[in-house]
């Protein structure tokens, strides 16, 4: 007889918070009418190597995680995985500001203007 091993599904390298979410929802409901999903990646640029940039994306690519969320499907750039484990992104706003923001244990340091982040 053999034996059947479970194992729990994999996390996903990147933990929305709820308000995080609720935005992803909101972006997804006036998107254009070829967006599947929203996408995080991590391109480069700004003084310190890397950014975080999120984006409507309108096909799928190979090696992209996917996470379903409530308000539709939230993608991270195949590329950017590795810098991006175990961050979790949240939706802040206040009186001046309004965006995304990362706790990313994964970067070292960050430019002064919080443009750019380095691994």
């Amino acid at each position: 007889m053999t034996e059947t091993r479970t194992r729990p599904a994999p996390k996903a390298a990147v933990i929305l918070t709820p308000r995080a979410e609720e935005r992803i929802a909101e972006l997804m409901a006036k998107a254009p009418d070829d967006a599947i999903g929203v996408k995080l990646s991590t391109p480069r640029r700004g003084c310190s190597g890397l950014a975080y940039s999120v984006d409507y994306v309108s096909e799928e690519t190979k090696f992209d995680e996917k996470i379903a969320t409530p308000g539709g499907i939230f993608y991270i750039d195949g590329a950017s995985v590795l810098y991006l484990v175990g961050s979790t992104m949240d939706w802040v706003e206040d009186d001046f500001t309004a965006g995304f923001v990362f706790d990313n244990p994964n970067a070292k340091g960050a430019c002064g203007c919080g443009e750019s982040f380095m691994v």
